[in-house]
């Protein structure tokens, strides 16, 4: 998965920052995450279960989380993660309806996607598929994203105009977002809007609650640093993601036929990384038997939304789906719930707390080619990150660090 990116400290450039500066109880709770293999890639598993921080989302609201919970989520020791949980309402209908638009998108002609497509962002804003390489080197056919620069600041187009002005050579970040027309995908980009617009809301109050701790452990830690990164950034990004089914998609290049699940690499839907933004926000990922449930929209002519597509109670392969990988090796499955956000710790937090909280790195196994053949994964991330303009470190600034990582996975 290509990782997108936030970072540290604050350095305005004046023409662009005064547009935006004006602007629980705890209980660790089993979150379904089951500790599956040992990081030297053996079969023998132990049978343990690993507890994950789960927060409502009113604990957050009225700042009532122990700074202790905090770091059970994000420290030294932690899986790097937080689940936030009595979500608004109308959350679930927004996931399912989002995630059924994936399978629904990706299954449009080809001559149509192709009219979706931004060679001039680099493929970093609206569809993309086949464009990133995997870790073998091959083009990554296994699954097709959709980008959108998703804060809601990025839609005002006097800042825009004025971003584009200032890096003309970061496309990514600045070019407008391409929606597929209401008669092609009927509801699309209202919905997309809509959750986005929900997720980073809520992680704004969990960058709040950071706050509240690095204030309280961190000598000179800027107050309310990390929520100011997250409420007024406008390069944000979503990433909607639909991974095909293993019947589209094999068999695989270079011999890979006739592997066990054993012989197959276990990160081969996205590699081993890390995040380097500050928080990740995650859906649960849907999984969809498109031959059961083909994704067919009714026609051209037709402006109806289409219906939510039924969602598997689980993944037909269980290994299937997004693990992390601690400091001491092991390997732990990481299943969110469906009624649930989760927020993943990247590199930027890691540097702006100075080690007290942590990335940890992460990947995405795909179903075994013999389980679920017509089965689809789809799942959306939010990446929260700095405006280009701000410093990274003392000889970068975002724009500068950002350019690395895309010239590295493109």
């Amino acid at each position: 998965m290509f990782c997108w990116i936030s970072w540290i400290f604050i350095s305005s450039v004046p023409s662009l920052s005064s547009w935006l500066n004006e602007g629980f109880s705890f209980r660790a709770q089993d979150v379904s995450l089951t500790l599956n293999m040992a990081a030297n890639g053996t079969n023998g598993s132990t049978a343990a279960k690993a507890q994950v921080v789960t927060v409502s989302l009113e604990e957050l609201r009225e700042g009532t989380v122990p700074l202790s919970a905090l770091e059970d989520a994000f420290g030294p020791t932690s899986l790097g993660i937080i689940v936030v949980k009595d979500l608004p309402s109308k959350f679930a209908n927004l996931r399912h309806r989002l995630l059924s638009y994936s399978s629904y998108l990706a299954n449009l002609p080809q001559g149509e996607l192709a009219k979706l497509e931004s060679p001039g962002s680099k493929y970093l804003v609206g569809w993309s598929c086949g464009k990133e390489t995997l870790k073998s080197g091959h083009y990554d056919t296994l699954k097709g994203s959709y980008y959108v620069n998703c804060a809601p600041g990025f839609e005002n187009v006097t800042l825009q105009a004025r971003v584009r002005e200032q890096f003309p050579c970061f496309p990514e970040y600045t070019a407008p977002n391409i929606w597929p027309p209401g008669d092609i995908l009927p509801g699309f980009e209202v919905t997309f809007r809509e959750l986005c617009e929900l997720i980073i809301d809520t992680a704004v109050l969990v960058a709040r609650a950071c706050d509240c701790f690095a204030e309280t452990n961190i000598d000179g830690y800027e107050k309310g640093y990390l929520e100011h990164v997250v409420r007024t950034s406008v390069a944000s990004k979503a990433r909607l993601l639909h991974y095909f089914p293993a019947a589209q998609t094999q068999p695989q290049a270079d011999g890979a036929e006739g592997k066990s699940a054993a012989e197959e690499d276990e990160d081969d839907w996205c590699a081993t990384h890390l995040d380097h933004g500050c928080l990740t926000g995650l859906t649960s990922a849907m999984f969809v038997d498109e031959a059961t449930a083909p994704p067919r929209l009714k026609g051209s002519s037709s402006n109806e939304i289409p219906e939510p597509l039924p969602e598997l109670p689980s993944p037909p392969d269980p290994r299937a789906g997004l693990y992390i990988r601690s400091r001491a090796g092991e390997v732990t499955q990481v299943k969110i719930p469906r009624d649930c956000l989760a927020f993943q710790t990247g590199e930027a937090l890691q540097v702006i707390t100075r080690g007290k909280f942590r990335a940890v790195p992460h990947f995405v196994r795909g179903a075994a080619a013999d389980k679920g053949a017509m089965v689809a994964r789809n799942t959306l991330a939010v990446f929260t990150q700095p405006n280009l303009w701000e410093k990274v470190d003392e000889r970068r600034d975002f724009a500068t660090f950002a350019r690395e990582i895309v010239e590295k996975n493109h």
